[in-house]
């Protein structure tokens, strides 16, 4: 057998979307999203790396028999981009790539045909000021749109659902993607300190509304702009933090997103007990229903000061009728300081004792 039968194959990925189980390796670029050092159980070293591009999040590990690809991630820039040899092997029932070589590229000596724009999402650009490690957020929602003017069945399906819940329709409305939109998103950095934690809402004004003298924490933009800035931060960010964000908030981003063609890039709803890469912290301190576990009452018990003493959610629509999307927001931005006051306690007082809460090192 000569040496040119020996070599093992490589064949080029157009991106990790397109990456399968084959008889070949392959070669990819992506962005080096996290790395962890871990360890088998017989102290065998490996690292678990998460890459990332515009069209997918790939899980891949790096084993001790290549030892120069482990150095080489190690010493990668983070967030950086790389371009990474391997096979896609099936773990637990999941593809996974395995990696055999790894080298960082220098952005300013990018090979030809390799632009960051296939690892950055460009709705990053937008709001890249505000990338953070540890993303906290919050949603409000309204009615999307007349209920009069909806087709009969679906007219006849919103009232029947209203009837059930003992709500009015227009409740139903603003509390289901498919009939309702979000009108504003409130992000803060969770691991910033008391009194520099400052929030940022991105906010759709009602039709034909100008903000006069708009605030440096708000920025007015289209609910889909909303949604691409969302999902560029939470791909940049470590952990997503939210307060009954399972239940409520990512459904939703997730469905309007779909509505809109938009890909939502982070997986924010599996794995409902893990922390990382969404923290839900309603899941964590819910006590599983022995009693009434809403953010106000969180805060009671811990002594913050409670966004629901400024407004509640049932007030969000009527005052975006009244064009009050400034009020909202202010609202909004105050239950995001709130559950960023709850997750620094948790943080320091729950979370760093627990093994599965271990930092990666990017």
């Amino acid at each position: 057998m000569n040496a040119d039968e020996n070599k093992v194959r490589v064949v080029q990925a157009e991106n990790l979307a397109a990456l399968h189980a084959a008889d070949h390796d392959w070669d990819v670029y992506a962005q080096l999203r996290s790395l962890k050092e871990l360890q088998t159980k017989d102290s065998r070293p490996f690292l678990v790396l998460e890459l990332a591009d515009v069209h997918a999040v790939v899980e891949a590990k790096i084993w001790d028999d290549c030892k120069e690809a482990m150095e080489a991630a190690k010493a990668a820039p983070p967030l950086g981009p790389v371009k990474v040899r391997g096979r896609v092997k099936e773990w637990q029932g999941r593809p996974q790539l395995v990696i055999e070589r790894l080298k960082a590229i220098d952005p300013g000596e990018a090979p030809p045909g390799f632009t960051l724009d296939q690892l950055v999402d460009p709705a990053l650009a937008q709001v890249e000021d505000l990338c953070c490690k540890t993303l906290v957020f919050d949603i409000e929602t309204v009615p999307a749109f007349d209920r009069r003017e909806l087709p009969p069945t679906v007219a006849e399906a919103l009232s029947d659902n209203a009837t059930r819940k003992e709500m009015e329709p227009a409740a139903v409305m603003g509390m289901s993607p498919f009939f309702g939109k979000i009108v504003s998103l409130a992000i803060g950095d969770g691991d910033a300190e008391p009194g520099e934690d400052e929030v940022t809402v991105l906010a759709v004004p009602p039709p034909g509304i100008t903000i006069e003298n708009c605030p440096k924490w708000l920025r007015p933009m289209s609910e889909p702009e909303l949604l691409r800035a969302f999902w560029a931060l939470a791909s940049r960010a470590e952990t997503v933090v939210s307060f009954n964000g399972r239940g409520f908030d990512v459904p939703f981003l997730v469905t309007r997103s779909l509505i809109h063609g938009i890909p939502a890039r982070v997986d924010l709803m599996s794995q409902r007990w893990a922390l990382r890469p969404h923290l839900d912290l309603f899941e964590l301190l819910t006590q599983r229903g022995r009693g009434p576990s809403k953010l106000d009452v969180i805060c009671w018990a811990l002594g913050i000061v409670s966004p629901k003493e400024v407004m509640d959610g049932s007030m969000v629509a009527p005052a975006y009728e009244r064009g009050e999307i400034l009020k909202i927001a202010e609202y909004n931005a105050h239950d995001v300081r709130a559950t960023s006051e709850v997750y620094r306690k948790c943080r320091d007082l729950v979370l760093r004792y627990r093994a599965d809460w271990a930092p990666s090192r990017k």
